[in-house]
């Protein structure tokens, strides 16, 4: 077929503005028969993993980037030929990947867009690339030079190097090619770059080696013995002392979120000890009630129950703070946020209008929730628009902590472990179960009356249940 036949899928926004993705998975492979609609790729943003359909029929022609690779929105992905009918013009493209073929920059985003909080929280921040740091054409061709004329034997007639990925300019390479290239011994401003928009790739690296394997075969340039030596003695120090890992992805928007959040809103931690020694009755009851059969039951449950009922009782605290208008926004609304821990890391999905729900239904929110989360496939939205946020770290055993909020929510509730310890019970002391609660909120919103009635009433209503029917 000619090429007028070749489609060319580009990486789409699946973020709400976010500029980049990275290729996690491929399902297809050269030669395969896709159908419209048929999932071809699972790609990672900095807020979720997602599914990317084909929106064609036809036969896999090459995939233009290998697992674990970042990409940017609007640059082809995938090519496919298909049978009949031309491509439109600006969706052909050559099947392997050159600079002169990548599309332009995606549009600046608008700065108003609100990520969603990966973690504890997320950032109001832009995603585009920093400018490239020039350097001077002297500099950076003495430097290739230097490193060159080292790596062929000091002062030996020196083997013609590859052409260097762009004069005058630190070679373009992301942390994990940069350590595979260290590890390798391969100087990156000898290696011709083959990715998008000039960048070094791993194939870059190791077609590279491949040349410098061959290079001693011929005679006028023999590789001294000592040279794999010293090139192999920065890789074994590396891997015995430090590993580095990417930080992309989820990871990224979580460090992101987590430095804006705390550097934003001033926060206040209160905290309280209770005995939920009832509420833990109360969970082993609900589970035989015929109303909760196939629901996921246990103490997290009520605890959301607890929170959604103080706000009930006390609705300023559920409000954001408006920077433009300077005004708060009181929320008539609650999309509860669960922290979830993913083999990605920890994210927030929230529960939509959960102070609707009834117990039952919210049961049932909570164990979808959670096993979507652990399956790695909730989706952007499912984390938009949280307005408070559960964190339950008595999971891992830790009796209390003092959480950072969600930019753009106003407080945040963390349950530890709940423990059986000694408690004056009645006049005496006796073995109950125990939890502490931490509440951080934004103090620019909430001031410590209000902080402190929403946390006792939470404790009020783990330490007496019957209050979820009283106080309704």
């Amino acid at each position: 077929m000619t090429n007028a036949s070749v489609r060319e899928f580009k990486m789409p926004d699946v973020g709400e503005g976010l500029t980049e993705a990275e290729i996690l998975k491929w399902y297809v492979q050269p030669g395969d028969t896709v159908t419209d609609g048929q999932v071809v790729c699972e790609v990672e943003t900095a807020k979720a993993a997602v599914e990317l359909p084909i929106p064609y029929d036809g036969v896999v022609r090459s995939l233009h980037f290998p697992e674990g690779t970042t990409v940017d929105v609007g640059t082809s992905i995938i090519a496919v030929e298909v049978a009949g009918g031309a491509a439109p013009a600006q969706e052909a493209a050559p099947a392997a990947p050159a600079p002169a073929a990548e599309p332009e920059q995606p549009a600046e985003q608008p700065a108003a867009r609100q990520p969603v909080l990966v973690g504890y929280g997320v950032a109001t921040s832009s995603t585009r690339r920093r400018p490239r740091k020039q350097a001077p054409d002297a500099t950076a061709q003495q430097v290739a030079a230097a490193v060159q004329s080292e790596l062929n034997g000091h002062g030996g007639a020196p083997a013609a190097p590859a052409a260097p990925a762009a004069p005058a300019q630190r070679p373009l390479a992301k942390p994990p090619v940069r350590k595979l290239a260290k590890d390798l011994g391969v100087d990156l401003a000898t290696v011709t770059p083959t990715g998008p928009d000039g960048v070094v790739t791993r194939e870059d690296v190791h077609a590279a080696v491949a040349a410098a394997q061959a290079a001693p075969q011929q005679p006028a340039a023999p590789a001294p013995a000592a040279v794999p030596v010293q090139a192999a003695a920065p890789a074994s120090y590396d891997t015995a002392r430090e590993t580095r890992v990417p930080v992309k992805g989820v990871r990224k928007a979580t460090a992101a979120a987590m430095v804006g959040s705390a550097f934003t809103a001033p926060h206040v931690t209160e905290f309280v000890t209770v005995d939920v020694t009832r509420t833990m009755k109360l969970v082993e009851e609900l589970k035989q009630d015929k109303e909760f059969a196939g629901l996921r039951v246990n103490p997290l449950l009520l605890i959301a129950k607890a929170l959604l009922v103080a706000i009930r009782r006390n609705p300023d605290i559920n409000a954001s703070w408006d920077e433009a208008a300077q005004e708060i926004v009181v929320k008539h609304y609650v999309n509860l946020g669960i922290a979830a821990a993913t083999p990605r890391g920890l994210i927030v999905p929230n529960i939509k209008d959960a102070h609707a729900k009834t117990l039952p239904e919210l049961a049932g929110s909570l164990g979808e929730l959670v096993s979507t989360a652990r399956e790695g496939k909730t989706s952007p939205a499912a984390m938009q628009g949280g307005t408070v946020t559960i964190t339950n770290v008595g999971v891992f055993g830790v009796d209390t902590g003092t959480p950072i909020l969600n930019p753009g929510e106003s407080a945040i509730l963390a349950v530890g472990a709940i423990k059986l310890q000694p408690w004056v019970h009645k006049g005496k002391v006796k073995p109950r179960q125990v939890t502490t609660l931490a509440l951080s909120f934004d103090h620019r919103l909430v001031d410590g009356e209000l902080g402190s009635k929403v946390l006792a009433d939470v404790a009020a209503v783990l330490e007496q249940p019957k209050r979820l029917m009283t106080w309704a």
